[in-house]
């Protein structure tokens, strides 16, 4: 598969790039996909919810009313989950969503979002480029000129690249990552995905078959 490469400008350079067929253009796997995507959401859980069950109440425990002869049902101290500010039935305890996922199911769907999005002409190859100094401005003219504006865009870019990094961080609909940090939720997530010329070798290079 090729694609131009176009500047910042949103021009065409005259030049095209080769994509690997083996991470752009494979058989999608969608159950590869739902589990790096579930494996990534449940890493960004807290885990730290809690309610109080009834032991943990700090109320009385005197019994509310005699056993029998009330014509009402029978009660025991006002900790009971049947009363206002008793205790709650199977609350929510702290706890580890994590869940162990083998890296060559994650490779495969990296693999398969970004297969998605090349048949989808969502992917955009651009050249290398950076900025003077971390400006919103300058993003969003390279976003306007890209004619990703409008769209959830998410850029992957050769290495850490601070300004265009911090360029983007009060954009809402952008996202910037280096090659070891791009997963599969982002690619799904964006609606157009914008590809450093540089980060091509480095993404076949993590996400080649093994």
């Amino acid at each position: 598969m090729e694609l131009k490469v176009y500047n910042i400008n949103g021009s065409e350079t005259g030049r095209t790039i080769t994509l690997d067929d083996s991470i752009f253009a494979i058989e999608p796997n969608d159950h590869a996909i739902y589990l790096d995507c579930k494996q990534y959401l449940a890493d960004q859980r807290q885990g730290t919810h809690k309610s109080k069950e009834r032991s943990e109440i700090a109320h009385s425990t005197r019994k509310l009313k005699r056993q029998k002869g009330t014509g009402g049902a029978r009660s025991g101290d006002i900790k009971s989950p049947v009363f206002v500010g008793g205790g709650r039935i199977f609350g929510p305890k702290p706890r580890d969503y994590r869940f162990k996922l083998n890296v060559k199911v994650k490779r495969l769907a990296r693999r398969s979002a970004l297969s998605y999005k090349a048949a989808d002409n969502a992917l955009t190859v651009v050249e290398n480029f950076t900025f003077d100094a971390p400006k919103t401005k300058s993003m969003v003219e390279v976003l306007n000129k890209l004619n990703v504006n409008d769209k959830k865009s998410l850029f992957v870019v050769e290495n850490q690249n601070n300004f265009v990094f911090l360029s983007a961080r009060n954009l809402k609909n952008v996202r910037v990552v280096n090659v070891s940090q791009l997963n599969t939720y982002d690619i799904v997530n964006a609606t157009n995905v914008v590809v450093s010329e540089g980060s091509i070798s480095e993404i076949v290079r993590v996400l080649a078959t093994k």
